[in-house]
């Protein structure tokens, strides 16, 4: 990744802080926490929830820290915190992008992809990472000649003639779930959409219901992470704990509670599966359990939804929208889609240290497509980002006073 961005020009500045584990830890921790990092806050409200798991890059975009950032998603963590920093976020289809040498959750469904404030700023970075590498074997499905022009595909007119859908049996069962503003400005921007050109049809994912009541995905993602992360261990050419499997990280952190913050955070994801599930990705029941995986994202999931409609991508509010397209690898752009309102009460996260909504939080919009139709995806939403400009329409409230060149050599 950072070399194919050096080769197209562009400037590392540097790493952010992250949520522990890409969130893969605890049941009872906050994003945007890391034992290395501390706690990292979103810029919109005071004591903001960043989401996550890419957590410090969605904030650094957001406030102009760097023009953008990577993040790796498994099921949200480009997309989350894209939602809650006013940011546009691309989660590319899996293969799209090469994944050597980032910590793996899932080789089935972790993906890099770029976080910035605008369409065409993403569509730039994704250009410059996209393609494939021989060090990541889910990129030989890479089906272009040459990458496609991402940044092309930015036009005004992009949704006219479009035929898209709407998930309703989604918004159906997860409405009591999701907050008024954001159900009333999704149902506006369906008009707006509608407005531009597009015809929107109902696009229902079929397995939807039953997938929520399945735990197959958990088992998947378990399954992966095992023999993932002892291979991810085993090409480090420094590892000062000599750690080189789960059960050997699990117990350095009890053993080190006092740097890790357990058991006040703890570790119940890795112990539920390291007790309850002996087996991985190796084994002939793992194919089982993702062949569910797949119909659940695939025919009973997007991929259906957009066949059986005839339709080129399906609309979501962003907070509704990573799960689905995880389960199959399939892609997804959000784009700012408005705020909560000036004068809207605050709820606090889960663990009590953050506010998870309050005054003036952005949120996004989700366009879900087929494999590989990032292309169509982001034209779709530089359409629509022209067409409505919300990012512009509150800023942070704590935003950057300094220049680079002020503190950096140039």
């Amino acid at each position: 990744m950072a070399a194919k961005l050096r080769k197209a020009g562009a400037i590392i500045l540097g790493k952010t802080n992250l949520s522990q584990w890409a969130n893969y830890r605890s049941d009872n921790t906050s994003n945007g926490w890391s034992a290395y990092g501390g706690q990292t806050y979103a810029a919109y409200y005071s004591r903001q929830d960043p989401s996550g798991s890419s957590s410090g890059s969605g904030v650094a975009s957001s406030i102009g820290l760097a023009l953008a950032s990577l993040g790796s998603e498994t099921s949200g963590s480009i997309l989350s915190p894209s939602d809650v920093n006013g940011l546009v976020g691309i989660k590319p289809t899996v293969g799209l992008t090469s994944r050597y040498l980032v910590i793996p959750i899932s080789e089935h469904q972790d993906t890099v992809g770029p976080m910035a404030r605008t369409v065409r700023d993403a569509a730039h970075v994704l250009k410059s990472i996209a393609g494939p590498d021989p060090k990541d074997n889910y990129t030989s499905a890479y089906p272009f000649k040459t990458v496609p022009d991402y940044v092309a595909a930015c036009k005004d007119k992009a949704l006219s003639g479009a035929r898209i859908g709407v998930a309703w049996n989604v918004l159906d069962i997860w409405a009591a779930y999701t907050d008024q503003p954001v159900l009333d400005a999704f149902y506006e921007s369906v008009k707006a959409i509608e407005a531009a050109g597009a015809t929107i049809v109902s696009a229902n994912f079929s397995g939807f219901a039953a997938w929520q009541n399945d735990s197959v995905g958990d088992t998947v993602l378990s399954a992966d992470f095992q023999v993932g992360l002892a291979n991810y261990l085993s090409r480090l050419s420094y590892s000062p704990q000599n750690i080189t499997t789960l059960a050997e990280e699990q117990a350095w952190t009890h053993g080190n509670g006092h740097l890790e913050h357990w058991p006040e955070r703890d570790t119940a994801i890795w112990d539920t599966f390291l007790a309850n599930q002996t087996w991985n990705n190796t084994d002939p029941r793992f194919w089982q359990a993702y062949q569910k995986n797949l119909y659940y994202g695939g025919e009973g999931g997007i991929l259906g939804a957009l066949r059986r409609t005839n339709t080129s991508a399906v609309l979501l509010p962003t907070q509704l929208s990573p799960s689905i397209p995880a389960l199959v690898g399939s892609p997804v752009v959000t784009v700012p889609m408005g705020f909560y309102p000036y004068d809207w009460n605050v709820t606090m996260n889960g663990f009590g240290n953050l506010v998870a909504s309050g005054p003036n939080i952005p949120f996004g919009l989700s366009f879900m497509g087929d494999m590989w139709s990032e292309e169509t995806l982001i034209g779709y939403a530089y359409a629509y980002e022209q067409r409505t400009m919300h990012r512009t329409r509150v800023k942070p409230y704590i935003r950057p006073n300094v220049e680079i060149a002020d503190v950096v050599a140039v």
